[in-house]
């Protein structure tokens, strides 16, 4: 696997767990803000998971599966993401925004990014025959 893109996997992977386990499971404990504790969890929780992902990206192997499922989930993940997300931030009055990340964004980045890691293996890390 290439280095920038496990280095981009990598930092989704970090940011998206830091804001996940700072606001899910410290909402149900608002007096844990105040000493910090919330930032601390949630700082060593993306440290160890992205560090997790950086470790197994590299050794993945280089077959054809590999590379659709990794284009797949890679490029479904910020379909998902940029769907669900940006309506929130961008209409928040839109009160059916997020389903555009549910059902139109998310599987078309799966699909789209599933045809692209065909497309790459077949162009570039083909076996030569």
């Amino acid at each position: 696997m290439r280095t920038a893109l496990r280095l981009c996997a990598s930092c989704l992977v970090f940011l998206a767990t830091y804001y996940f386990v700072y606001w899910v499971p410290f909402a149900f404990f608002p007096f844990l803000y105040q000493n910090g504790v919330a930032s601390i969890v949630s700082l060593l929780c993306a440290l160890g998971l992205a560090r997790h992902t950086w470790r197994h990206m590299g050794s993945m192997p280089d077959g054809l599966v590999s590379n659709i499922v990794s284009g797949a989930m890679i490029v479904g993940a910020i379909g998902f993401c940029g769907g669900f997300f940006g309506p929130i931030l961008f209409a928040p009055e839109a009160n059916q925004g997020p389903l555009l990340g549910i059902f139109i964004t998310g599987p078309l980045g799966f699909i789209l990014g599933g045809i692209g890691g065909l497309v790459y293996w077949l162009g570039v890390k083909r076996p030569a025959t």
